[in-house]
């Protein structure tokens, strides 16, 4: 089984939205690999608490961080904007992990946002399941399941027992002509889980992943002039580069 976390950065709004982009980002990692991920975890956020003074109970949300720090505005900020470094560099060090993340551009976007970016997520998700393109054990009859915050919760739920009776998929033309396929899901089982991250240090990793993609497109102006805009770029290697071919970033642009 894998257990694919979910966090976001930016909101599904068009009109007076402070955002352009609705960033939905994932963390997957395989059940078995799971404890030993959250004692690492935990062994990395005592290595923070002890060089920079961020503590176990303090939950990572880079935006506040950098912007609303609220009680930890004892740490200076650009040792605020280093920790979220530190995660980046954390994180692509794993060799238990996969990540990937889908952007949408709000300005070209005609569907509902909210859909369209969980519909690509969970898509990608299943077929990377269905090709075992995921880190870990990969066995051969691996499912998968979504871990996310509750943000819409009762919208993704729908989504999702949607998609297992009803998921038609533009056919590729030199393939299969034109028209759809009814591509239901298979290997995505269960309603998503929902968790409140400021208990979960695998969602406060996904919020720092969602939080730097999006800095890729909107940076704000603390973080590209201390060039974070490019903090995302150091996660080539744990990047799951099958979700796309248009990038080596595991960044799905729909």
């Amino acid at each position: 089984m894998y257990l694919m976390y979910v966090d976001e950065s930016g909101d599904c709004g068009k009109l007076n939205s402070p955002t352009r982009f609705f960033i939905l980002s994932a963390i997957v990692v395989h059940e078995l690999r799971w404890r030993s991920t959250l004692e690492d975890l935990v062994d990395f956020r005592r290595k923070l608490r002890d060089e920079k003074g961020l503590k176990l109970r303090d939950e990572i949300h880079s935006s506040e961080m950098i912007n609303r720090p609220g009680e930890l505005l004892r740490i200076k900020r650009n040792d605020r904007l280093d920790i979220l470094k530190k995660c980046i560099d954390w994180l692509n060090a794993r060799n238990d992990l996969s990540l990937f993340s889908v952007v949408i551009d709000k300005d070209r976007c005609s569907k509902d946002v909210f859909e369209l970016a969980w519909t690509t997520l969970i898509q990608r998700f299943e077929n990377t399941l269905n090709y075992n393109n995921f880190k870990g054990p990969r066995n051969p009859d691996d499912k998968g399941i979504i871990l996310s915050d509750n943000t819409e919760g009762l919208k993704l739920r729908a989504l999702l027992r949607k998609m297992r009776h009803y998921n038609t998929i533009p056919n590729r033309a030199d393939l299969y002509g034109d028209g759809f396929r009814n591509l239901v899901l298979r290997s995505v089982v269960e309603d998503p889980v929902f968790r409140d991250s400021k208990y979960s240090f695998l969602h406060q990793m996904c919020d720092v992943v969602a939080y730097f993609c999006r800095q890729k497109y909107e940076p704000n102006a603390y973080v590209k002039k201390k060039g974070g805009h490019k903090f995302y770029d150091r996660l080539s290697y744990v990047a799951c580069q099958s979700v796309t071919k248009r990038n080596n970033l595991g960044i799905v642009e729909a």
